[in-house]
């Protein structure tokens, strides 16, 4: 009885501090959230890494580029220095993918909404 009378009567080093008021998610988050979220050093090799379909021609080191239709279950491949070629370096690899599926569609049925391809970039 006496310990328990001893650390009732301790300052607080090991107790917890009353619950502050839980956020709701129509509130704003804090802005130490957000802090420590944007100076973690993962935010950072998140946003670095991009798709391959965002990437310039120049930035790829794939030797062969290949870009499938998902409707029609076609592949179209293409060197990369071709591709460079023709499109130029700073061409973005879905602009080219998409080209080549265009050209080369056979899916038309007149209608815009159906018409072509759907591009899916290995």
């Amino acid at each position: 009885m006496k310990q328990i009378q001893k650390m009732a009567d301790a300052p607080a080093v090991g107790k917890k501090s009353p619950p502050s008021a839980a956020v709701s998610p129509a509130d704003d988050l804090p802005p130490a959230y957000w802090a420590s979220l944007l100076g973690d050093a993962r935010a950072d090799a998140v946003r670095a890494e991009k798709p391959i379909q965002a990437h310039k021609l120049s930035e790829i080191d794939r030797h062969v580029l290949r870009v499938s239709c998902s409707r029609c279950e076609r592949i179209v491949e293409m060197q990369r220095a071709d591709a460079v070629r023709y499109y130029g370096a700073d061409a973005t690899w879905r602009e080219v993918g998409q080209r080549l599926l265009i050209n080369t569609c056979t899916e038309r049925t007149g209608r815009h909404e159906e018409d072509g391809c759907w591009p899916s970039f290995e």
